[in-house]
């Protein structure tokens, strides 16, 4: 038992001694990078014992040094450096920094050819005994500075307007015998920061646009992504001269917030051992700068004739719109909208109402008309000129009066936008009043319900209209009859039911509409449940008759009484003059016949109950005498 537990013991501490083996790494090799541009070596040391924060020492041995150790740069003795290194080490050149205690990158900030050679990573021990290993080597090669870029186009800061297209055009080389990558980035300086007292001060950010990769593929920057899904931010690779690439970038509409410093950055990539893909030389070239000028310091909407204007009734109402301010070099689309606001039955014009739309043309010279369809044949809208657009009403209407505005909406730069983009710019322009002179028309209307029997469930319900229209000129009526339902009565204290009336006036609420005679004979019967007709019986007077009335029929009835006159060319309209009559009740009787009904079955209940006792009593008494008669016998 002895030897096995001395055998365990000495197998356990085997183990522990391994896993607790001194571990020097670098990255595998050989490592290229070009000369001029940083070096980063990291080293990483592990099962120490010992302080967690270890010291590292860096030692070179040059191609051209046969073999000989040069120290670089050590983290516990300043000495350490070698001449050649002194210098470069002092003045922070060559240096090693920390990512924890135990790992730490050698940073050489401009690599040289002489810098070429196996670089060896050396941690002194802290351990009790001496064991593992305490150094790792890599080999860096050092490759000359072969990468190029120009541009053939500077900006100058002239202002360019909003909505313009904006090209810049970028060439970058590399001639390296090792397999390297090249990736080309636009990028942006420029910018404003709010600071804690709420006042902006200019600060240099930076905003990556677009790039190409170093596995060619096309990458917007986080704040350009969306402009880029839709088709606005482009960049292209083309051949150019002596193997050069060139890089095309376009920004189709430039908006204001693209004001600020271009530049173009060319970055060379190398795959190391490791898979890892390192950036291994980069140069920036500024372009220069763009300003962008706002398309609301220069827009401007005018519609005419300025102030109002007065016609006759059927006279032609012409509107016209002008754009002002449109950059001529700037390929705009505009959608302008005609607006009107009032009318004459707002009673007072421009102040009532909701602003509806009379009409539009689309970017893409489409007319459409709003809520009035009718307009569409007795109308147009046309561009006349450029940034010039008419509206022409063939026949004014007493209903047309009202305030117009021009209402246009510039896509800077899309001649054709999708329906989901929004507008860069919406101006309006100042109201046109537009008055329409009438003829002094007045209308009346008196409802009445003709003497007769009593109304019963089943009768035919007739009310008169009689209607005064006073007017110079032709004019017609147009008739609508309206229910309400018969409010609940109220009853007064000290008064008993059978003395509560109706009220005169309709309660508020709704009205239903029953039916409707047009101005040109057309009735128009609406959702009743019994049978309705409405005729004329003469230019002055309108019926309603209700067939085979039900309780439903019963409410408060009144005539609504619109006035339409003729103009010049002989078309009817709408003059907005109404009337409405006073309310009729309409009460339904129960018929004779309903009235009997309830005594009827009453009286026939009671004497087939009466009968039925009388049988059942006399039956009962015979059966009861016959029964002793037997029992005598």
């Amino acid at each position: 038992m002895a030897p096995m537990k001395t055998a365990l013991f000495v197998f356990l501490q085997w183990v522990l001694q391994y896993a607790l083996c001194r571990d020097v790494t670098l990255p595998p090799g050989d490592l290229y990078r070009v000369g001029g541009f940083p070096l980063s070596l990291p080293c990483a040391v592990s099962g120490y014992e010992g302080p967690r924060t270890q010291d590292f020492e860096w030692f070179l041995y040059r191609d051209d040094a046969g073999g000989r150790q040069m120290g670089v740069v050590s983290t516990r003795d300043k000495s350490f450096p070698y001449a050649p290194y002194l210098a470069r080490v002092r003045n922070g050149e060559v240096r090693v920094e920390r990512d924890s205690g135990d790992k730490v990158r050698l940073l050489i900030q401009r690599l040289r050819p002489d810098d070429q050679g196996k670089y060896e990573c050396y941690t002194p021990s802290t351990d009790s005994t001496y064991q593992g290993n305490y150094s790792a080597t890599v080999t860096v090669k050092v490759m000359p500075d072969t990468l190029q870029i120009s541009y053939s186009h500077f900006l100058t800061g002239q202002p360019m307007p909003e909505g313009a297209e904006l090209t810049l055009t970028c060439s970058a080389s590399i001639h390296s015998e090792q397999l390297t990558h090249l990736s080309i980035m636009f990028g942006k300086r420029g910018g404003r920061e709010v600071s804690g007292s709420g006042v902006g001060r200019a600060v240099s950010t930076i905003r990556e646009i677009i790039s190409i990769d170093k596995l060619l593929g096309v990458v917007p920057g986080r704040l350009y992504k969306t402009r880029y899904d839709d088709g606005e931010i482009t960049l292209e690779k083309r051949n150019g001269e002596d193997g050069q690439g060139v890089y095309v970038m376009k920004m189709k509409a430039v908006q204001p917030d693209d004001t600020g410093s271009y530049f173009c950055e060319a970055s060379q990539w190398i795959r190391d051992p490791d898979r890892s893909w390192q950036k291994i030389a980069q140069r920036t070239l500024d372009i220069g700068n763009l300003t962008v000028q706002q398309l609301a310091e220069s827009l401007s909407v005018k519609s005419s004739p300025k102030g109002g204007v007065t016609l006759q009734v059927g006279s032609p109402l012409i509107l016209t719109c002008e754009v002002l301010g449109l950059p001529s070099e700037v390929n705009s689309g505009l959608l302008v909208q005609w607006m009107k606001r009032g009318s004459v039955s707002s009673g007072v014009i421009g102040t009532g109402g909701v602003e509806v739309e009379v009409a539009r043309m689309s970017p893409g010279g489409v007319v459409s008309w709003g809520d009035d369809l009718s307009r569409a044949t007795s109308g147009s809208m046309e561009k006349v000129a450029e940034g010039r657009y008419t509206l022409k009403l063939f026949s004014a209407r007493p209903s047309d009066a009202g305030v117009y505005r021009c209402v246009v909406s510039v896509y800077a730069g899309r001649r054709n936008p999708a329906p989901s983009t929004p507008a860069t710019l919406t101006q309006r322009s100042e109201g046109v009043i537009v008055s329409l002179k009438t003829e002094d028309v007045q209308v009346a209307a008196v409802a009445q319900l003709p003497r007769g029997p009593l109304l019963k469930r089943g009768s035919t319900v007739t009310l008169i209209c009689n209607i005064t229209v006073t007017t110079s000129g032709p004019a017609l009526a147009q008739v609508q009859w309206l229910r309400w339902p018969i409010p609940a009565p109220v009853l007064k204290k000290g008064q008993s039911p059978a003395s509560v009336t109706p009220p005169d006036s309709p309660v508020v609420e709704k009205p239903r509409l029953v039916a409707g005679l047009m101005y040109d004979g057309v009735a128009n019967i609406f959702a009743n449940g019994s049978e309705v007709s409405v005729d004329r019986l003469s230019a002055v007077s309108y019926r309603l008759r209700v067939h085979a009335a039900t309780m439903d029929d019963q409410g408060l009835y009144a005539c609504h009484v619109e006035a339409w006159g003729q103009n010049p060319h002989g078309d009817w309209y709408n003059t907005g003059v109404k009337a409405e009559s006073n309310t009729v009740t309409i009460y339904l009787y129960a018929r004779a016949a309903d009235l009997l009904l309830i005594p009827l079955v009453v009286g026939v209940s009671s004497a087939l109950f009466v009968g039925i006792v009388i049988i059942a009593a006399v039956t009962c008494c015979f059966m009861k005498r016959l029964a002793r008669q037997r029992a005598r016998k």
